[in-house]
């Protein structure tokens, strides 16, 4: 059982010591959600689930836009100890299908945007809009369970970046500890205002800023998705403090007309999470007065893991800093055994934050731990004043003539040279040398390719064993909502 307030009474808290203050600006509809107001729409839509019979442990599927009855059912979700899991707006009728056979949740709720498509979709016991569900229901006694801090209360899938999607369990307790890391860590206050613009069915959008700053009573401007010009429209209007996206979104907020002329003064920091972010990129966003850290996390850990300060967000930049104040860390090797400080080794977390396994996966969930441990896949090392950085995903890295090759760093340095846009690299069997590198790259608008340019480029950053053995000019990457690229599709190419 839950020592603290439970996921379930956050809305309840704030209700009682601060009614009136602004939790939500809904950019969609111009509303302002005070933090009373909110707390009385769980309570109504609290209601209608339980009309629906929604008992603990059913799952509640949905598919639609970011909107605030989103962080309603995940608070109403709480309070019945039912799960919720928003799906993947993106997805193919058979992609969505193949979540709903697995999930089999008892509900199936869509908004508007979404309806011919949930009206495609199978797996689910009921399917209602969420006009739907909330029609003609009158406020009445909860007399709710008692909350279990073990109870999971959100499935997000993962992005599936290297296969079949897996639906990771979060707990009330993983939640709460995540908020109050991040809170900690960060130094949020009630004062802090962000922008929820990335999808709720990634941790990023639910987890990064907005139960943080929902528990900390701070205040949230909703988005439906990202829009670069909205985004800094927001931040002007709405007095913005701090920023979170994916290195692609702060490239296009970069190259968006009017960047460098709105006001941006309100802002404490900008964060970058969720990819590796160019070195070019934090510089630029430097060079215009910003304070520009990364963070570091994984849908199955937090997602707030790791912090960089202010104070060293240009002399480490590129470092994701420290562990966070309830996360534990540790660098191994392949035998799990502690590598020596400077060494790259994987990156293993412990702590309330990590979540309680797959769904219905036990076979994963057993190969994701070792012991209180968990298996994070990523290569990291901690350099000699202890700051953290990331070299790459373990899964990514191969085996070039005996040498280790990340790609990361590969692609880092494509990407400092000037016709390239995007890059990414991957393993490929080879006959002398193991494996050797392709990669696949997108030019910059009005650029020529010239692979004899770019080689004497390489052979300035890289030695000879790390650079690719060929190259692929690509239209686009593939890439998740939140800005990965899918490597997994790239060997399929």
């Amino acid at each position: 059982m839950l020592a603290v307030t439970p996921l379930g009474e956050w809305l309840d808290y704030w209700r009682q010591r601060a009614p009136t203050r602004v939790a939500i600006v809904d950019v969609a509809t111009g509303k302002r959600w005070q933090y009373g107001q909110l707390a009385d729409a769980c309570d109504l839509l609290t209601t209608a689930l339980r009309l629906q019979r929604v008992a603990a442990g059913d799952r509640i599927a949905l598919l639609a836009v970011n909107r605030v009855e989103t962080l309603l059912l995940l608070f109403a979700c709480a309070r019945l100890r039912a799960l919720l899991v928003p799906l993947n707006t993106r997805l193919t009728t058979e992609e969505l299908n193949a979540l709903l056979a697995d999930a089999e949740p008892a509900l199936l709720l869509h908004d508007a945007e979404h309806a011919v498509l949930a009206g495609n979709l199978t797996g689910a016991i009921c399917t209602l809009s969420l006009d739907q569900l909330q029609q003609h229901v009158e406020p009445a006694q909860l007399n709710l369970p008692v909350s279990d801090g073990e109870q999971p209360v959100l499935m997000l899938y993962t992005s599936g970046t290297t296969g079949q999607p897996k639906g990771a369990l979060l707990s009330q307790r993983m939640v709460l500890w995540n908020a109050l890391n991040t809170t900690i860590s960060w130094d949020l206050s009630g004062a802090d205002c962000a922008i929820a613009h990335t999808p709720f069915f990634h941790t990023g959008g639910l987890n990064v800023l907005t139960t943080p700053l929902l528990l900390r009573g701070g205040k949230l401007v909703l988005l439906p998705n990202f829009e670069p010009k909205q985004v800094l429209k927001q931040i002007a209007l709405e007095q913005v403090t701090i920023l979170f996206a994916v290195p692609t979104m702060f490239q296009r907020l970069l190259d968006t007309e009017g960047f460098h002329r709105v006001s941006m003064q309100s802002l404490r920091f900008c964060i970058s999470g969720g990819a590796p972010c160019p070195i070019e990129l934090i510089d630029a966003y430097q060079q215009r007065g910003l304070v520009f850290r990364l963070g570091y996390g994984l849908t199955e850990a937090g997602p707030n893991c790791f912090t960089l300060s202010a104070q060293d967000a240009v002399r480490k930049r590129g470092a994701v800093g420290f562990p966070n104040f309830a996360t534990r860390m540790q660098i191994v090797d392949c035998d799990g055994k502690i590598v020596e400080q400077g060494e790259v080794g994987e990156l293993w977390l412990s702590g309330p934050t990590v979540c309680s396994g797959y769904w219905r996966n036990p076979a994963a969930t057993q190969a994701l731990f070792h012991d209180d441990w968990l298996k994070t896949g990523d290569l990291v090392r901690q350099d000699e004043e202890g700051y953290t950085w990331v070299i790459d995903r373990k899964k990514d890295m191969y085996i070039s003539g005996g040498e280790n090759v990340y790609p990361a760093e590969v692609e880092a340095a494509l990407l400092r040279h000037a016709s390239i846009a995007e890059a990414a690299v991957i393993g490929c069997s080879d006959t002398q040398w193991g494996e050797v590198g392709v990669a696949y790259l997108v030019l910059k608008p009005g650029q020529v390719w010239d692979e004899g340019i770019v080689r004497t480029h390489l052979n300035m950053h890289l030695a000879r064993y790390k650079q690719p053995k060929s190259f692929v000019l690509q239209d686009s990457l593939p890439r998740t909502p939140t800005g990965k690229v899918q490597k997994a599709k790239l060997r399929k190419v």
